[in-house]
């Protein structure tokens, strides 16, 4: 923004000359706010809106540069190298309980790398991690069809619910949502009957010419604090678990684990994620390693957008092995 565009009112607030030298003195000379406050004879409060304004009336201008150590760098190469990905998207440690404007970066520079072009589909799957980067900005994809990979499941909380991160992605990037009205799990009669619903099946067509995926990776099922319903605690085969792609369970060898009722599972399968051409998993953690690396063994995904720790505990997990 120029000075000329901004409002008078604006203009004649603070003079032009005191919100330069405020600026030179803070980004230049690196004074405090307090300091400068002393030497111009006002408020630090002053201070900061004259800092303020100075941004906004272009006085100043900050960019923000992308380490060389990230995205690129040799440890996402040698992560994707190990994992066997096409690619691996970095950003800096994680930390506090949001996830999403941490990995949002990552995981826009993921989908501006896919080509997509009105008419395309992506999809998404449930969980917090994908349902919080849905939030952000990940860049604009006008008439991009965006369609759940996994019906809905029991739990109140919204990011079980994929047509709502379906809904917000849709509305963030400028793409059109296309809604799968099914739970995740259906009794067996309900199961045969959406199999036959018009609405359900466009969207499960959806799932075999997707040319891109947006998924989360679970953690074990049996370490986690909150179990979806649909997975038995006690089935047995649980045990061998260590992970889950659109709520397709594997286990160390990125196979798929098998449980009561599973067989009526309403979501992508493994060879349809597989054929997807770009294939992006989202996860951070030291809990989500190994869920990670069986995950990519097994083919759930091609690409991943990750921390710098979790990177590196992959790195040495697999020379472990």
């Amino acid at each position: 923004m120029n000075a000329a565009d901004v409002a008078p009112e604006a203009q004649a607030r603070f003079p032009q000359e005191l919100m330069y030298t405020a600026a030179q003195q803070y980004y230049l000379e690196d004074a405090t706010q307090g300091d400068i406050a002393k030497r111009l004879g006002v408020s630090r409060a002053t201070v900061s809106r004259l800092l303020t304004e100075a941004r906004r009336q272009g006085i100043v201008e900050i960019r923000v540069h992308r380490p060389a150590s990230l995205g690129d760098g040799p440890l996402a190469a040698e992560v994707a190298e190990l994992l066997g990905l096409d690619r691996v998207h970095l950003v800096p440690k994680v930390s506090g309980p949001a996830l999403g404007p941490w990995l949002a970066p990552g995981v826009a520079r993921a989908l501006a790398g896919a080509g997509l072009e009105p008419g395309d589909v992506v999809l998404v799957s449930s969980g917090t991690t994908v349902y919080e980067c849905a939030r952000e900005d990940l860049g604009r994809y006008p008439g991009v069809t965006i369609a759940p990979a996994v019906g809905g499941q029991e739990e109140p909380q919204p990011w079980f619910q994929t047509n709502e991160t379906t809904r917000i992605l849709a509305e963030r990037v400028g793409g059109v949502p296309a809604y799968l009205y099914a739970p995740a799990l259906p009794g067996p009669e309900l199961f045969y009957s959406l199999q036959h619903e018009p609405s359900v099946r466009r969207v499960m067509d959806l799932w075999e010419r997707a040319k891109c995926a947006l998924v989360g990776v679970g953690s074990p099922p049996l370490m986690r604090q909150t179990v979806p319903s649909l997975m038995p605690r006690d089935a047995e085969s649980l045990r061998q678990a260590v992970g889950d792609v659109c709520m397709r369970i594997y286990d160390r060898d990125g196979e798929p684990v098998t449980y009561p009722g599973g067989e009526r599972l309403v979501a992508a399968k493994q060879e349809q994620l597989r054929r997807i051409p770009c294939s992006i998993a989202v996860a951070v953690g030291a809990e989500k390693v190994l869920s990670i690396m069986a995950g990519a063994r097994g083919g759930y995904f091609n690409q991943l957008v990750t921390d710098t720790p979790t990177a590196e505990g992959l790195v040495a997990a697999a020379h472990q092995l």
